[in-house]
């Protein structure tokens, strides 16, 4: 298997606008508003102390609701982040990327790959906030799919991707952050 180049997935990647813009075209309000409602964790207002530039890659769909709920809290946090920059690739556009990041085997996304300076891999985060994918998978096989996805819609809207940018900026940085 022929190693990854993440400098040139990066390159060919987009800024969240951009995304929104071009990839995001059928559900172009919902990831508009979702970001309009963004806010940041109280605890991670202030600028993150790196040692050096890190690059946020998502790998998403326009169409998936994980997605949509985690990328725009995630992309408005990152632009009070000195240091930190945000790029999106569609999944399907990027086959051999979605297939080294699997989630119990399916291609499942957002998938948030944080690259260090050099555009190498320091980890990763996705599909969902951790307590919530533990739930779902609690639950998968004995919740009919529309109730799953009623309460994953309500724990998002109570999250307001709280969640998420504080599981990522504790990627981004190597440490625990928050409660």
């Amino acid at each position: 298997m022929t190693p990854l180049d993440y400098q040139a997935i990066w390159n060919g990647a987009l800024p969240f606008p951009e995304f929104v813009q071009a990839a995001a075209a059928d559900k172009r309000e919902l990831w508009q508003g979702m970001y309009r409602i963004a806010r940041q964790p109280d605890e991670l207002k202030a600028p993150l102390a790196l040692a050096e530039a890190r690059h946020l890659l998502v790998i998403a769909a326009d169409w998936c609701g994980d997605a949509s709920n985690t990328i725009p809290a995630v992309a408005r946090w990152v632009e009070g982040q000195p240091g930190l920059e945000l790029r999106i690739v569609d999944r399907d556009s990027t086959p051999a990327l979605m297939d080294a990041y699997l989630t119990n085997g399916s291609r499942s996304v957002p998938i948030v790959i944080v690259l260090d300076a050099a555009f190498q891999p320091v980890g990763h985060w996705g599909p969902r906030p951790a307590e919530l994918q533990a739930w779902v998978m609690a639950h998968k096989d004995s919740m009919e799919k529309e109730e799953r996805y009623r309460h994953i819609r309500t724990w998002y809207a109570r999250d307001r991707g709280f969640t998420t940018i504080r599981d990522i900026a504790a990627l981004v940085t190597g440490a625990k952050v928050g409660a």
